[in-house]
């Protein structure tokens, strides 16, 4: 398999993690959705990170299907999203809410460095929710008693907090200081201190 992206997109970053956590090994390709476009839309004509190529030339488009994939290959016992109801869907939920709030960082940092000026009511629309987002997380986390999310085990909801909350504070460090989250700061400190993710570690590298 062939993974198309850079380690500075929180999503490309999830999905090798997980590939790598799952001993699949992987060849990278660390295109960029700026300066690398060309390159990956043969792949992708969306030009979005990331791009998993599977043996025999099929792709997967989105980082949700990806890790969905990717479970399908290890055994149940070992997938990092629960098999079962409720717990599947709550972890589930939690990946999504972080993803989203991902998905509004982009967007916010894409509207601040891409125009000359900047609309302030869809600026102050994506700081809110945003910010919404880190809030919830926040309570959620700090509410739990035990070492990870869900339990004494980690899965790709602790994974998936761990990075897009990295993003939103590199991508917008002027909106947020990680000293109003203790909570989220130190599960990431503590996703951030494995191997996996001090080796597939980028620091955010502008588009634009």
């Amino acid at each position: 398999m062939i993974l198309i992206g850079q380690y500075d997109s929180s999503y490309t970053r999830r999905v090798a993690i997980a590939l790598r956590l799952y001993g699949i090994p992987f060849e990278h390709r660390p295109w960029s959705v700026g300066a690398d476009q060309d390159r990956i839309r043969p792949f992708n004509p969306l030009t979005r990170v990331p791009t998993l190529i599977l043996e025999g030339g099929e792709t997967l488009l989105d980082s949700s299907s990806i890790i969905d994939f990717i479970d399908s290959l290890v055994e149940p016992e070992r997938r990092l999203y629960p098999v079962s109801q409720p717990a599947r869907r709550r972890a589930m939920r939690v990946a999504a809410l972080a993803s989203g709030m991902a998905d509004k960082a982009v967007a916010l940092f894409y509207e601040l460095h891409m125009h000359a000026v900047s609309a302030p009511d869809w600026v102050k629309r994506c700081r809110g929710q945003i910010l919404g987002a880190l809030a919830v997380l926040e309570s959620e986390r700090a509410a739990t008693r035990s070492p990870w999310w869900f339990g004494a085990d980690f899965g790709h909801a602790d994974i998936a907090v761990a990075c897009h909350v990295r993003h939103a504070f590199e991508a917008h460090p002027d909106m947020a200081e990680f000293a109003r989250y203790p909570a989220l700061q130190a599960h990431c400190e503590a996703m951030e201190s494995m191997d996996a993710f001090r080796q597939l570690s980028q620091p955010l590298v502008s588009p634009v």
